[in-house]
């Protein structure tokens, strides 16, 4: 099938790439990067459109990025999340549901996806099917239908989803009391999907009043990667989306997270034979001069099964199932997190101090310098892929455009991740993984007895 075909130039260039980063030569390495080809174009009333044409295979990644986020909600949460569902649901010339069968009946594929930060609208067409893809984007943004009936009917998918993503799954209510205790002034604090209280009372009048808001094309970001025509899609775009009016101004949320002074604990009672354990620091903001040092911190912590986490508490100790963390990065702020499911019947207070054991660890001891070469090189080996598809790329390119305000060259972040020293782990270890800065969350049945007050 198509989506699954891959730009064969673009694939030898990755090729190629890996195998220079394995052999250790990343000082003569030189990769064309696509993104560096990106055309920019902005309409006057300030949409966006980055165009990258390539003619390889006919395909065409097109992805409307709208800059609104569970961030940009005030009154009530999940509204941005409830958008993405609301988006499918019709307009004046398109039936419910209709969007994604037009698209389907042409072989191409449709989807959507909230963030803290922004909210996506994906498609995957062949080069025919683009000035459709075009027109119906343009369709919803200028027609969208928001009425009691489609609004009841999408609360309600809505809901179901929380409800067996969250409020039944002991990974999501673990994951949502984690946030709620690093974040405790930022809406970075509040689920993406929203509370279940006020997806339940969200309103017509205030979905037409954040609709308003930020769905408007000077707020709105358009990315096409693939087999299509620049002149031509541009011109369709002018035509399509030129008489949108773009709003004189766009509400952000200006709350600032005060700092942390002391460890945060939290205990979640739910009906698991494996507890969960789940920690979090505050990190900072996707782009940050520390994101690669973070980058490569988090990768020799739990990136894999040679990884610290991974031989500690599941090949060595066998306290746990599941053992995994990272960086996570945002546009106001970031945190670095660490999670492990517990074998049934092991005490949690011990995972969690042998979590902690090895947190220290990092802070306190040099990572050994092949530890830190093969975190770099998995790492490489990682950016290096989002040159693999059109869907990646510009997932990349938007990304870093919506987000970060530009799109960074490959090389730059290869040359960012190849200049983490030894130094700059423990550094950033000790700056950002504090004893003070700590937010633990343990879900354990009712029937545990988890310790309150530890620290590290």
């Amino acid at each position: 099938m198509y989506p699954a075909m891959r730009d064969k130039r673009l694939r030898a260039l990755s090729i190629a790439a890996l195998v220079l980063i394995a052999a250790g030569a990343r000082a003569e390495m030189s990769i064309d990067d696509p993104a560096l080809r990106i055309q920019q174009t902005r309409l006057d009333n300030g949409l966006t459109v980055l165009a990258l044409e390539d003619h390889t295979t006919p395909v065409v990644s097109f992805q409307m990025w709208v800059r609104v986020g569970s961030r940009d909600e005030a009154r009530l949460t999940g509204l941005a999340h409830l958008f993405e569902h609301m988006m499918f649901k019709g307009s004046n010339a398109i039936e419910p549901e209709e969007h994604g069968r037009l698209i389907a009946s042409r072989g191409g594929r449709s989807n959507a996806y909230t963030t803290r930060d922004v909210t996506v609208y994906t498609s995957e067409v062949t080069s025919q099917a683009l000035p459709l893809v075009i027109a119906l984007e343009a369709e919803r943004l200028a027609n969208l239908d928001i009425t009691e009936s489609t609004l009841d009917s999408e609360r309600e998918v809505v809901i179901e989803e929380r409800r067996m993503r969250t409020d039944d799954s002991p990974g999501g209510r673990g994951l949502e009391a984690l946030f709620s205790l690093a974040f405790q002034a930022h809406p970075y604090g509040w689920p993406v999907i929203g509370w279940a209280s006020d997806i339940a009372n969200s309103t017509v009048v205030a979905c037409r009043e954040f609709f308003a808001a930020y769905y408007v094309p000077n707020n709105i970001t358009l990315v096409i990667v693939g087999d299509f025509d620049t002149a031509s899609a541009l011109e369709q775009i002018e035509q399509a989306f030129g008489h949108l009016e773009a709003a004189p101004s766009i509400p952000r949320n200006t709350t600032e997270e005060p700092p942390q002074d002391g460890v945060r604990r939290a205990v979640v009672h739910f009906d698991v034979q494996s507890p969960t354990l789940a920690f979090a620091w505050r990190a900072p903001p996707s782009g940050h001069p520390d994101s690669e040092p973070l980058d490569v911190l988090s990768q020799i912590l739990s990136g894999g099964r040679s990884s610290r986490l991974y031989r500690r508490l599941i090949y060595t100790d066998q306290l746990a199932l599941s053992a995994h963390g990272g960086y996570w990065e945002w546009a106001d702020a970031g945190v670095f997190y660490a999670y492990a499911s517990v074998r049934p019947g092991e005490p949690v207070e011990r995972v969690e101090d042998l979590l902690l054991e090895e947190i220290s660890k990092l802070r306190e001891d040099p990572v050994d310098p092949s530890e830190l070469d093969k975190a770099k090189r998995q790492i490489e080996v990682s950016m290096v892929s989002e040159l693999s598809t059109n869907r990646a790329l510009a997932n990349r390119v938007g990304y870093e455009a919506v987000v970060l305000g530009r799109i960074r060259p490959l090389v730059e972040r290869l040359a960012a991740i190849e200049s983490v020293s030894i130094a700059d782990v423990q550094r950033v270890a000790r700056k950002y993984l504090r004893s003070d800065g700590l937010n633990v969350v343990q879900v354990v049945s009712e029937t545990e007895a988890p310790l309150a007050g530890r620290g590290s």
